[in-house]
């Protein structure tokens, strides 16, 4: 077995045979049946006056979203803009993954739970600043800093990544 060093999100990672990888490397797409077709990348658009720094999945209201990487559910919010949200971090505390605009929570889903990849944590909606006939998942991820402060982590695209987690999937039409 020979040993691989990996940089993950600036931190350095030793293993031995496989290299620990990063949970952006790691996720599933956040809702089941998701195709290539149905990905866009907002990421860089301006919404509502100021960077999107998210990807916009369209989905039927009540459609299930499902934890995109093994976690830990760290606040249950509502707010103006997003609506109903869940702030999901990985289990190395790297990244912070945010569903937001959803109808409602999964029953039972509560702050500190640990979930698992494909896990349902909630169903799409357009609640807060959503056009109520546009039900859909504002999908991001931020990168924490030392603090772990979701409201201050670096926005990541989480294009590229939903794009091989689709491909992953089979979902590649």
């Amino acid at each position: 077995m020979r040993s691989r060093l990996r940089t993950c999100a600036g931190v350095l990672a030793v293993a031995c045979g496989a290299a620990t990888l990063p949970s952006l490397d790691q996720m599933a797409p956040p809702v089941r049946g998701l195709t290539l077709a149905e990905l866009r990348d907002t990421f860089n658009e301006i919404h509502n006056g100021r960077p999107h720094e998210a990807i916009d999945i369209p989905e039927p209201r009540n459609t299930p979203v499902l934890a995109v990487v093994p976690g830990t559910i760290r606040k249950l919010f509502r707010s103006k803009p997003g609506g109903n949200t869940i702030y999901e971090f990985d289990d190395q505390e790297i990244y912070c993954y945010y569903y937001a605009h959803l109808d409602h929570y999964a029953e039972g889903l509560r702050e500190g739970m640990r979930v698992t990849r494909g896990e349902v944590i909630g169903y799409a909606g357009s609640t807060g600043n959503a056009d109520p006939r546009a039900p859909h998942l504002h999908f991001a991820v931020f990168e924490l800093g030392p603090e772990k402060q979701w409201w201050k982590g670096k926005a990541v695209n989480p294009y590229p990544q939903l794009v091989a987690a689709v491909k992953r999937s089979g979902g590649s039409r």
